[in-house]
């Protein structure tokens, strides 16, 4: 049973081979037909384009795909006649132009039937997936010139139906906005020749529509709202206008801004941007002729309880307007807003109406009278002795800083040099200091026997004002009628053993100290400030108003007149800010010189009259040791 089992299994297999063999031969002559039956119909198609384009061959714009020459013609003679060609505008709108204004009619040469004839049958398999595309110019045949012409007559190109393109700028500004891109304008302006063109290349494949947009015949604009140099400028001048400044001037203030601004800025002409210096300057002296308060009226509630206008004198604040343009400029080119003070050629005490404050020299030329406030307190109160009236010295009156002060001054003019230990100028030659040649002071001594302008002091009332005053504090001097020998009920003068402690003064630019050698005295003794007055001229302007009450602590008198009064001293033209000289004060009003003081049984000194008796000798002939000599012309 197994061996039969075997011979019938090796039966099965070879039966299964054989059918395998059959079935592998009759797919292989299948396949071999198909060929050959493929091969038939592609030779058969072959012979087809012997006399007809290849698939995908396109001729003028026509499909020409199994067409022959004849097929190509009829249709080519279809599309001339009645052909024309629509023109679509931006935004709308269509202009035409027909076959029989331009003369357009078929005309062949024989290129088709040479297209034909420059095919290979075999290789028409080939177009099935790469076509062929085919321009001939001579198919359609037109008149140049009349196409020109009938270009140049569309409506679309004439001046008068189209606007030119407009390019993307930057606003003019915006209040509380700042500048802004205005984006370019397309416009409806051709570029007459991309139009001929794209006509020419229209008709020559006898399309029916062409847009002029696609044809990207409108002219453009350069500038687009994405220029990155537009937008450069843009910033620029936006960063200049977004700057804020604001002035302070005590509790008053004045903001430049924007709206102020975009005044001032100037193309440069290369997409930048220029700050006018005018602009800034006009600005500044704005500023200046509002605020400064230096050869401006003050009003002074005197000591007497009379509020008196002072006119003349150059104390107050003063803008160095040279200085503060050019640091404006700085600060807006910096882009950086802040809050400032402007640069000061010359400061005060206060800022507003009183800007002398509460430390102050009072001095009354009528009644020859001197009250020093020092942080509202009355500090000493004096007689005097002013300029020699019958003379035409008097003592001008006026607002002014004390210059500097100095210790073991020798005053020098013609025919004499006279030592002081306390020597203060405040008006260029004019000063106050120690008359120690005097036995006494006040009253109508300055009429007939006054000085050469300054201020006659006894050397104890000198000393203490030397002790507690700073260069730069105010000296009031004014005349108020009525007051003659008289003194004000002020409050009691304080018993001052030591200088009296407050902050500094602000520094004064108007003159130059002169420093002094080492003491050779017990007493304190100050060094001067110094420092340049700037080189402006400063405009004149009108009354500050009323001021506050008196200093603080003073004690007005209970009678007398309360009226308003104005210093009998008239206003004088503003000079322009110059810089003294360091190596004497400057000469006083009028250029006189003081005359050698004539001696008598007391030693003479400046102010004294001629009449007296000439002493040979004096403490005033040459400066003691450790002394600083001062070529001293009038104000002694």
């Amino acid at each position: 049973m197994a061996i039969e089992n075997t011979e019938n299994t090796r039966v099965k297999g070879t039966s299964r081979k054989r059918s395998w063999k059959t079935s592998g031969l009759i797919a292989c002559t299948v396949v071999l037909g198909l060929a050959l039956v493929l091969a038939g119909a592609y030779t058969v198609m072959a012979q087809k384009y012997k006399t007809a384009f290849f698939p995908n061959t396109v001729i003028n714009g026509i499909d020409a795909s199994g067409l022959t020459v004849e097929q190509v013609k009829q249709l080519i003679a279809v599309g001339v006649d009645g052909y024309s060609l629509t023109l679509e505008k931006r935004g709308g709108g269509e202009e035409q132009i027909s076959a029989e204004e331009i003369a357009l009619h078929p005309e062949f040469d024989g290129r088709l039937e040479q297209m034909i004839a420059a095919q290979n049958p075999v290789y028409w398999g080939k177009h099935l997936i790469h076509g062929t595309v085919y321009t001939i110019e001579t198919m359609v045949v037109y008149d140049h010139e009349r196409l020109r012409a009938a270009v140049a007559d569309l409506d679309c190109l004439a001046d008068e139906n189209s606007e030119a393109p407009k390019d993307a700028c930057m606003s003019d500004y915006i209040s509380g906005v700042g500048y802004q891109i205005i984006p370019e304008e397309k416009g409806s302006k051709l570029d007459k020749e991309l139009v001929f063109a794209g006509v020419s290349e229209a008709i020559m494949n006898l399309k029916n529509r062409i847009s002029l947009e696609e044809l990207d015949a409108y002219i453009k604009p350069q500038i687009t709202a994405e220029d990155p140099a537009l937008n450069a400028q843009t910033d620029t001048w936006n960063r200049y206008v977004s700057t804020k400044v604001t002035y302070r001037f005590g509790d008053r203030s004045e903001v430049l801004d924007g709206e102020t601004l975009n005044t001032w800025l100037v193309d440069d002409g290369h997409g930048g941007v220029l700050v006018d210096d005018g602009k800034v300057a006009e600005y500044v002296t704005d500023l200046a002729q509002k605020y400064n308060t230096a050869y401006k009226p003050k009003k002074l509630k005197t000591s007497y309880g009379t509020t008196v206008t002072i006119n003349g004198g150059n104390y107050g604040w003063r803008i160095n307007q040279n200085a503060e343009a050019a640091a404006l400029i700085q600060i807006l080119q910096s882009g950086e807003s802040q809050e400032r003070e402007p640069i000061y050629s010359q400061t005060a005490a206060a800022h507003g109406e009183n800007d002398y404050g509460d430390t102050y020299v009072e001095i009354n030329l009528a009644a020859q009278q001197l009250y020093f406030y020092k942080n509202g307190d009355l500090i000493v109160q004096s007689d005097l002795v002013s300029g020699n009236e019958a003379r035409g010295w008097s003592t001008p009156a006026g607002a002014y800083p004390l210059t500097y002060k100095q210790r073991n001054a020798t005053l020098r003019g013609e025919g004499y040099a006279t030592p002081v230990s306390y020597w203060m100028p405040f008006n260029g030659g004019i000063g106050m200091h120690d008359a120690s040649w005097r036995g006494k002071f006040g009253g109508s001594i300055y009429k007939t026997s006054g000085s050469h302008g300054c201020i006659n002091l006894p050397r104890s009332v000198a000393k203490t004002i030397y002790e507690n005053i700073s260069a730069g504090m105010p000296v009031l001097c004014y005349h108020l009628g009525g007051t003659a020998a008289k003194k004000a009920s002020a409050a009691p003068v304080k018993t001052v053993s030591e200088p009296v402690k407050t902050s500094a003064a602000p520094p004064m630019t108007t003159a130059s100290a002169v420093e002094t050698e080492a003491e050779q005295q017990t007493e304190p003794a100050e060094s001067a400030a110094s420092s340049e007055a700037p080189q402006e001229t400063v405009a004149s302007g009108s009354a500050n108003q009323p001021l506050p009450e008196g200093p603080a602590g003073a004690t007005q008198p209970a009678a007398g007149p309360s009226s308003e009064t104005t210093a009998a001293e008239p206003t004088s033209s503003e000079p322009p800010e110059t810089t003294a000289e360091t190596s004497s004060p400057v000469q006083g009003p009028g250029g006189r010189e003081d005359s050698a003081p004539s001696g008598s049984k007391e030693p003479a000194g400046p102010g004294m009259s001629q009449e007296s008796e000439k002493t040979p000798e004096g403490p005033w002939a040459k400066p003691q040791e450790g002394e600083s000599s001062i070529v001293h012309k009038p104000g002694m």
